[in-house]
């Protein structure tokens, strides 16, 4: 029997709560191309919706596409058969897809993505880089003050397992740093950490050229990923967070979903 649909829609409102969103974003139901109140008997995770990713969730027989990246963001005025972005709405609404963005939300979340990132050099205390409004305890990003202090090797050899990576880039104003503070932001973090004062580490996906001069400048080391591989990551404990609230639902993360940068 498929999930019923309201259940799983408040389950992921409870889950990325809509009003710790960024307001720039653009969160929540973004295409409801059902009809009646039948439920949902798969949900498919993926970090973009793309022509390969959508492919895989129709084989799949997903019916409720759960994209990370909303895939309509600053508006779509029309919607055509040629550019990339209308099209695959297009595709998803006549193949009777429903897709859902938590994005930011989910990012500020109480157990969200931003907390299991910054848990990437192991426990420790945390507060939001940036408090929310309706949640002082959450918002945007996340400091986080280790427990048990770290060199730079090993907090980046943490990082590179927790992430599943080989490689990660690596700014650091000496070999021997030791990381004791790290800040965190899923994705691209030079603006949200203009709003972090001195700490030992700062990861991200992306940062500007000169954002890491000045901040290794300050003694600051910086790891980059590229930006959603510091994001992907978190699809499995999603799905698993996702399924513990709606049993009745299967739920499967993309395998083609990637960056669209590797290092050669």
């Amino acid at each position: 029997m498929p999930e019923d649909r309201a259940r799983v829609l408040a389950a992921l409102e409870r889950l990325a709560p809509l009003d710790l969103a960024e307001d720039w974003d653009n969160v929540g139901l973004l295409v409801d191309a059902r009809v009646g109140p039948e439920g949902f008997a798969r949900a498919f995770l993926t970090v973009d919706l793309t022509a390969q990713t959508l492919e895989e969730a129709v084989a799949m027989r997903a019916d409720l596409i759960i994209a990370y990246h909303p895939p309509i963001f600053s508006g779509l005025k029309r919607l055509r058969r040629g550019p990339v972005a209308e099209r695959l709405i297009l595709e998803a609404i006549e193949r009777g897809l429903t897709i859902y963005s938590p994005h930011t939300a989910l990012d500020a979340a109480g157990g969200g993505m931003a907390e299991w990132l910054a848990f990437a050099c192991g426990p420790g205390q945390l507060r939001p880089v940036v408090r929310s409004a309706h949640d002082p305890a959450l918002g945007a990003g996340r400091v986080i003050t280790l427990e048990t202090a770290l060199s730079l090797t090993e907090a980046v050899q943490r990082i590179k397992h927790h992430l599943d990576l080989d490689r990660v880039r690596v700014a650091s104003p000496e070999p021997s740093i030791l990381v004791r503070t790290m800040a965190v932001c899923p994705g691209a973090g030079g603006a949200l950490f203009q709003e972090v004062g001195q700490v030992d580490l700062l990861l991200t996906g992306e940062m500007r050229h000169h954002d890491l001069l000045a901040r290794t400048a300050m003694g600051t080391a910086v790891v980059l990923t590229d930006h959603s591989n510091c994001e992907r990551g978190y699809l499995p404990v999603l799905a698993g967070r996702l399924l513990e609230a709606c049993p009745g639902l299967e739920v499967v993360v993309s395998r083609v979903d990637a960056d669209p940068l590797t290092i050669v």
